[in-house]
């Protein structure tokens, strides 16, 4: 989690440092990042605890003592299994209950975290504008942040254009105490201020320039403070949804489908002629003779002109129903898209479960394996074999998202294919099989290389 939580700060550590959050949003933001980290964190943690932890009985020869005793590996196993058991119930309840509230919560904030403007009003040789009706330029700052020096300040307004401009060689910055307000003191400037003439008949301006040795700024700073969106505006995730909402929302969306294609069948019959015969009776023997000859008439027995007014009005017809369907098919694959990823969320309540038994199975037989505890093997072990479950699980979610797999095969592809790999090492580990003894195959290939000497 601690590695998890790292990640996550190298990558919004743009959108948290220098905005003056308080240390308590950063803390519960962290909170809430950790929450919904749980679903990759617990089944590394639990591949890596079992490599652990029957590594070091293995590089201890207790397992050798277990077995010699009478006692199987499948056996030895079954005690942290059944913890595992808990472990993934106790996942699923989180996942179904927890994890769309800590869903909800993280992503809420980290939008108004993102969305917050910097507290670092004054940057040094920009003009900022973070103050409403005013430009301010800052050439230089002390490192304490609080002097400035050569202070240009633009007062800005459409009726009077930009007239007002206040110029100083020195200043300090500070807040109110409610820090409600951003103030200047400023010393040795000058201020420059253009009017308009007092009376009708002089079209000239009137320039004012006004000296001092130390005056005061006031720039209002309430509206740079983080506001809290509603949270009411991120319910409709996918991700901030249980399982009951989820299949509430799914079945909605599947009635939307199905009315949407009979509206869809009604609006283009109008578009479609036919014509139909009445059956022949059974008192009629004979059918009388057409009249008209070449009733079946095609295009090629037309005049040009009625050629030329049968293929417009098809044209036409063609395209009324080409827009029509256009609107009605980007609507129809939006609803479809909302369905699979329904189903995607669905499903991965029940695969985080199912992720710490299948990784579980993976870990303790390979520990048992390569005979190696603590920090050095088993990470790196365990890091591989949970890149593998990852990257596949990444591709199956994709493959859904994109139309490709059914959301029941993309969310559940990883597990499927490693939990053959666990059953694999669980039945080598049971037979003391030498699969990651080096040893072992330095041996064979130098007798493979041996009897082709020989054969040569």
């Amino acid at each position: 989690m601690f590695v998890l939580l790292m990640l996550f700060l190298f990558k919004y550590v743009d959108d948290l440092i220098g905005k003056g959050f308080e240390w308590y949003v950063i803390l519960e933001l962290m909170m809430y990042a950790s929450a919904t980290n749980v679903a990759m964190a617990l089944p590394l943690s639990v591949l890596l605890s079992s490599i652990m932890t029957y590594g070091s009985l293995g590089e201890n020869y207790e397992l050798v003592a277990i077995k010699s005793a009478g006692i199987s590996l499948r056996r030895a196993m079954y005690p942290m299994l059944i913890v595992v058991v808990i472990f993934s119930v106790a996942a699923f309840m989180f996942s179904d209950y927890m994890l769309p509230i800590a869903n909800l919560k993280y992503f809420s904030l980290l939008y108004d975290a993102r969305q917050q403007k910097s507290a670092n009003f004054l940057p040094e040789g920009v003009f900022s504008n973070s103050f409403p009706g005013h430009v301010i330029r800052v050439k230089r700052k002390d490192p304490d942040g609080q002097t400035l020096y050569d202070i240009m300040i633009y007062s800005k307004s459409a009726a009077e254009n930009n007239t007002d401009v206040l110029l100083a060689k020195e200043g300090k910055m500070y807040r109110t105490p409610n820090g409600e307000f951003l103030v200047l003191k400023l010393k040795d400037g000058v201020r420059y201020s253009e009017d308009h003439a007092r009376n009708n008949f002089n079209i000239r301006q009137v320039l004012t320039r006004y000296r001092f040795k130390e005056t005061e700024q006031k720039f209002d700073i309430s509206g740079l403070k983080m506001h809290r969106t509603d949270e009411n505006e991120f319910k409709n995730a996918f991700q901030m949804m249980n399982l009951s909402q989820l299949k509430t929302n799914e079945n909605f969306t599947r009635r939307q489908v199905d009315s949407g294609l009979n509206v869809n069948f009604k609006l283009i019959t109008a578009y479609l002629k036919y014509y139909s015969i009445t059956p022949k009776p059974d008192s009629v023997k004979k059918y009388a003779k057409s009249i008209t000859k070449n009733i079946n008439k095609t295009i090629d027995d037309l005049r040009l002109s009625e050629q030329l007014g049968a293929i417009a009005n098809a044209s036409s017809e063609a395209r009324s129903i080409q827009d029509l369907l256009k609107n009605r098919s980007e609507r129809d694959k939006d609803l479809n898209n909302n369905i699979r990823r329904a189903m995607l969320e669905y499903q991965k309540k029940f695969t985080l479960s199912a992720a710490c038994i299948a990784l579980f199975l993976i870990g303790a037989p390979l520990g048992a394996i390569i005979r190696k505890g603590g920090l050095g093997l088993p990470v790196v072990v365990s890091v591989i074999f949970f890149l593998i479950y990852y990257i596949i699980s990444t591709i199956g979610e994709k493959a859904v998202k994109d139309g490709d797999l059914s959301p029941i095969i993309g969310s559940w592809v990883a597990i499927c294919i490693i939990t053959p790999i666990g059953m694999f090492l669980s039945y080598k580990a049971a037979r003391d099989s030498v699969i990651f003894d080096m040893e072992s195959y330095k041996r064979f290939f130098n007798k493979l290389f041996k009897r082709k000497i020989t054969t040569g």
